[in-house]
């Protein structure tokens, strides 16, 4: 039998849901409101949420103070098409490794699998010192080609292309169909919701990263948003309305993917545990 939850043991577990929803939220909500706030008032006590006279010109002024466009321009360049390869690359070395038998197939997904456990910092260098010797560094290329292959992409495509039936795929090979035509037209459409789920971990991924740009772009011209921003608290570290305007600014794309995906992502996590 099924045991019933009693109701005060629901009412505990809503009150605990709506407490770290506000608790996670509140650093954002402050965010916003201190954009729209003049220096003198971002750290007033008592702290006033909705300001009486909000300073919407502060989200003019950061564009005019450094050039916040161009990096922006550079962030989007950079996370679209890295997220556009990401998601095409885990694909198709997902569809080897779930769908197409081969001598030592699962050995090399484990070896693949297994650099999700190396942080970045142990082979950032010698992977620096390999695009320098390659002429990639200080260029938009260079950051692309080291971003374009992603294990976690693949480990998660991979379990949710072992959850579609393997007669399906029969089946469509004596109708006639190649497997570039199998991919195309019955893997992808069936992993909407895996696809979805990959493309935020990609956008917010590279959105959000400082440290490679910060190492790889040294003119200005090839800056992203993350490092305007940094760029702009070193100039104007005093001015906390206009840095937590140009936070809010960086976190709109993010929150924009995430609402237009949300229906996907759930489902598209519970599928990758499907099938191992």
């Amino acid at each position: 039998m099924i045991e019933k939850r009693s109701p005060m043991r629901k009412v505990l577990i809503y009150i605990a849901l709506i407490v770290i929803t506000v608790v996670t939220l509140l650093p954002l909500v402050w965010m916003l409101s201190a954009s729209l706030k003049l220096d003198k008032d971002v750290f007033s006590v008592p702290i006033q949420w909705i300001p009486k006279n909000p300073e919407w010109a502060n989200y003019s002024k950061i564009w005019e103070k450094i050039n916040f466009g161009l990096y922006t321009f550079n962030s989007v360049k950079l996370t679209v098409i890295i997220t556009l390869i990401q998601v095409l690359t885990s694909s198709f070395a997902a569809y080897g490794f779930a769908k197409c038998k081969f001598k030592g197939r699962d050995t090399l997904f484990l070896a693949y699998v297994a650099t999700i456990a190396i942080p970045w910092q142990v082979y950032m260098l010698p992977q620096f010192i390999e695009m320098r010797m390659l002429g990639l560094t200080n260029s938009h290329l260079g950051y692309i080609l080291m971003q374009s292959f992603i294990a976690l992409g693949v480990f998660l495509m991979r379990q949710a292309y072992m959850s579609i039936p393997d007669e399906l795929l029969e089946a469509a090979r004596i109708d006639g169909l190649n497997e570039y035509g199998i991919f195309f037209r019955i893997i992808l459409p069936l992993s909407g919701p895996s696809l979805a789920t990959l493309t935020i971990f990609s956008f917010t991924t590279i959105w959000n990263d400082f440290m490679g740009p910060m190492i790889y772009f040294s003119p200005d011209r090839l800056k992203t948003i993350q490092l305007g921003i940094r760029l702009f608290m070193g100039q104007y570290s005093s001015e906390f309305g206009l840095i937590m305007a140009a936070s809010v600014v960086a976190l709109v794309p993010v929150a924009i993917m995430f609402l237009f995906f949300q229906r996907y992502f759930v489902q598209g996590v519970a599928t990758t545990g499907l099938k191992g």
